[in-house]
């Protein structure tokens, strides 16, 4: 007997150490990239379900509208409008509490390092300003700014980003010129699917150049 309970409590250590090392090490898939865009205060998908988009929507051509975002890091007021001398570099996501929203900060601030330092980087979300530094933190992608649309959904509300319904962020990527108006915008119109991150990088590295 035993033997039988060695190799029985042998059996479950080995399940657990497969479990454990092959779940936690194994990479997840990767998220699939949409090249497409839709229209700030448009519709976008997530399967099969339709999700309007409300507020007022922004467009290449115009400034950021002027509203508070919360600067997860210092707990201080943010106008994005007021920025200037930097390209901003917004990557909006629903949630960083999701797969592909964790995906796309990682890409932002891993890959975004080839950005030239003229390129501000800044993940958005309606996550609470300590839910964004808790995953910054844990991540450690500390060298990006995050600010939060936690209160009122106000950023969402003058972008046109605001999903009906869920009352969060769409997935989306803005680029602002150093002059602060906006020059570039990908709508993801499936929301599981990640943002073109590497035409945008392009596109920031171009705004750059024109000063």
């Amino acid at each position: 007997m035993g033997i039988i309970r060695l190799r029985m409590v042998f059996n479950i250590v080995s399940t657990l150490l497969f479990i454990f090392i092959g779940g936690c090490v194994s990479v997840q898939p990767k998220p699939s990239v949409h090249y497409g865009s839709v229209a700030p205060g448009s519709v976008v998908s997530r399967g099969d379900k339709k999700i309007p988009l409300f507020g007022t929507p922004v467009s290449v051509g115009k400034a950021l509208p002027s509203v508070n975002l919360v600067d997860a890091m210092t707990m201080e007021n943010v106008d994005l409008r007021l920025e200037k001398g930097k390209v901003l570099f917004l990557s909006i996501v629903p949630s960083l509490d999701t797969p592909v929203c964790e995906a796309q900060t990682h890409y932002l601030a891993e890959e975004g390092d080839k950005l030239p330092k003229d390129v501000q980087r800044i993940t958005i979300s309606r996550d609470t300003p300590f839910a964004q530094k808790r995953f910054a933190e844990e991540a450690k992608l500390m060298d990006i700014q995050y600010l939060s649309d936690y209160k009122r959904g106000a950023f969402g509300r003058s972008t046109g980003l605001l999903m009906d319904g869920l009352e969060i962020l769409a997935r989306s990527v803005i680029l602002v010129d150093k002059s602060g108006l906006i020059r570039y915008i990908q709508v993801v119109p499936e929301i599981t699917n990640m943002p073109d991150m590497e035409r945008a990088f392009q596109e920031a590295i171009n705004l750059v150049k024109e000063y």
